[in-house]
């Protein structure tokens, strides 16, 4: 299979409560608009708040952002989102922190350290 582009479409039970959160809390730069939809850049991907939901997120599912500054960003957003975990580094190497959207979507904001093995090129070892 090849994959020419992706997306996370997510629908919200309140249309306008969270396309302005993805845009105004969070910052994401809008990709395009159409009638009852709007696209995100998502870094290599995009999100998609289209349509109404109704039943909500299902606990089984979390949108991975990867940030440059995960403490900065956490500052930054602790008083205007939910946080269900604060900043901290996990066994497997990764510094995350856990917050929601209006609709309680699970968000990991994730920092990968310097030293993380992600960011070595390990085929030479």
């Amino acid at each position: 299979m090849e994959v020419l582009n992706s997306r996370m479409i997510l629908r919200p039970r309140d249309h306008q409560r969270v396309v302005s959160f993805y845009r105004d809390v969070l910052g994401l730069a809008v990709s395009r608009e159409f009638p009852g939809g709007t696209v995100f850049f998502l870094g290599q991907g995009f999100l998609e708040v289209s349509g109404e939901g109704e039943d909500g997120p299902s606990p089984d599912q979390v949108l991975w952002m990867q940030v440059r500054d995960l403490r900065a960003e956490f500052d930054r957003l602790a008083e205007r989102v939910t946080v269900l975990a604060a900043p901290e580094r996990k066994p497997w190497g990764l510094d995350e922190a856990w917050i929601t959207d209006p609709d309680g979507v699970r968000i990991v904001l994730v920092e990968v350290p310097a030293d993380h093995p992600i960011r070595r090129d390990t085929r030479g070892d």
